[in-house]
């Protein structure tokens, strides 16, 4: 009672200040409570994501290297009759000289449960094991001969580990020879997967617990600065702070709608067009039909033609916005299936000359080097009048160059030629993503044609170490 008369005593001020920092007192408490669980939830997809993305990683290579073994015994195999045992002795040698890692192997079953090869856990050789589990009951002989009967697939299961004989977890894909009812398969160990996953949610765990703690510790900071600067200070840090978050988001917003009006502009201009036709020759087609008009087959044709140049320009939009082949195969490859697709489309002769770069530029060169090319020949389609192109790449002791050479007028001394004002890139463009990798971009134009080189240094081609650890890996 007499702590509820002292609080009553309290004058205005005093009564007001408490009004404000009970609801922030709160407020920290439940956003502490709220973004602990936020986070585990979702700091635990992300735990399963990236357990995920290993494990698949781990069945890709299981897939590859038994791929790679298939190669080996491939043609003694289709030589080979189903009663062949010294075909069938050889491909076993084949398989069991196979080691790879520390505890990469070949097992081979038979469809009635006889293990036939495995050189890392001998003691398993010519023994009947129909009916083997694991420690947690999952089957094991018996599911990976099933599945080696539908074709293949992975199998998971608990199994000794050759090199410490410890049990852990393991991968395994298997295939099938029917005409020999045999059962070959491979596997891996995860455990090292499983480990990472329990570190990383371990992690996670121990950066919740911080992050708590630092939310109590700055919850307190900021009821210690609102009981020592008052009201005043926490409304103007709160206007503040929300006129930097409205600026910052207004920032997103137009970044948004820029990219939004140049694919817009992409779909009126070509798409939505093509498809006006496609519905004009599909409405002059129905009322010949139904006027018994001989010649609406002539208009139907139109139709699927303009529709195959929809998804024409629909597939170079798609390619304009990111070429897959350049990610997947490199530069050369990329540039090679731009010019020939260029050449397709415009009737122009085309010519491409490289040397083999093994994918050595690193991915800043590559884009900026694709688009240039893109550009380049986006105004020798538009401006150049030219009747043939060519692209030369090369790498070389300072970097590499890529040049791009056309027979056409030139361009035009007052610049038009640049097509930044149409949605390209422009020649000024051009300079600046080369510019960004400290390259040089040379323009030299005459009435006989035009040539642009552009030249990245040594910094943007991979080291040949790096090279070869990334291909290793690729090729596993």
């Amino acid at each position: 009672m007499r702590a509820l008369r002292d609080l009553i005593r309290l004058n205005y001020g005093q009564k007001l200040f408490l009004v404000a920092t009970l609801p922030l007192v709160v407020a920290a408490v439940l956003i502490s409570v709220i973004v602990t669980l936020e986070s585990r939830q979702l700091a635990e997809r992300e735990i399963r994501n990236l357990e995920d993305q290993l494990i698949a990683a781990k069945r890709a290579e299981l897939k590859n290297y038994l791929s790679i073994a298939r190669t080996s015994f491939f043609n003694i195999y289709g030589r080979a009759a189903p009663d062949d045992e010294e075909a069938k002795l050889q491909i076993s040698q084949i398989l069991a000289a196979m080691l790879y890692g520390q505890d990469g192997y070949f097992f081979v079953y038979d469809y009635d449960g006889n293990n036939l090869v495995s050189p890392r856990q001998t003691d398993l050789i010519n023994r009947n094991w129909s009916g083997l589990t694991d420690d947690n009951g999952t089957p094991v002989t018996d599911e990976l001969i099933r599945l080696a009967r539908t074709g293949g697939g992975y199998h998971s299961y608990d199994w000794r580990k050759p090199s410490t004989g410890e049990t852990a977890r393991m991968v395994t894909y298997v295939v099938g020879l029917q005409d020999w009812r045999w059962a070959i398969g491979t596997g891996v160990f995860i455990d090292d997967v499983l480990a990472t996953v329990s570190a990383a949610r371990a992690g996670v765990e121990a950066r919740i617990q911080r992050t708590f703690l630092w939310i109590g510790g700055i919850t307190l900071a900021a009821l210690l600065l609102v009981f020592v600067s008052g009201l005043f200070i926490n409304i103007r840090e709160r206007r503040l702070a929300d006129a930097k978050l409205k600026k910052l988001t207004q920032r997103v917003f137009d970044a948004q709608e820029e990219e939004r009006g140049r694919v817009a502009r992409e779909l009126h201009d070509g798409i939505s067009q093509i498809l006006v036709g496609v519905r004009y020759a599909l409405d002059t087609t129905r009322r010949r039909l139904e006027a018994g008009d001989t010649r609406a087959a002539d208009n139907l044709d139109k139709g699927i033609a303009y529709l195959s140049g929809a998804i024409q320009e629909v597939r170079r939009i798609s390619r304009d916005l990111r070429p897959g082949v350049l990610d997947d195969l490199g530069l050369g490859p990329a540039l090679k299936a731009l010019i020939e697709d260029f050449g397709q489309r415009t009737g122009i002769e085309t010519e491409f000359d490289t040397v083999v770069f093994r994918n050595r530029l690193d991915g800043d060169a590559k884009i900026a080097l694709y688009r240039v090319a893109q550009e380049a020949l986006t105004n020798v389609e538009r401006h150049a009048g030219a009747t043939r192109v060519s692209i030369d790449v090369r790498g070389h002791a300072r970097g590499a160059t890529m040049r791009i050479s056309d027979n056409g007028r030139g361009l035009d001394p007052s610049g038009r030629t640049d097509t930044s004002g149409n949605g390209g890139l422009g020649l000024r463009n051009m300079q600046e993503r080369i510019e960004q990798l400290d390259g040089t971009l040379r323009i030299l134009s005459s009435k006989s044609g035009t040539v642009i080189e552009a030249s990245v240094p040594l910094t943007h081609l991979l080291p040949p170490q790096e090279r070869s650890d990334t291909s290793t890996k690729a090729s596993a």
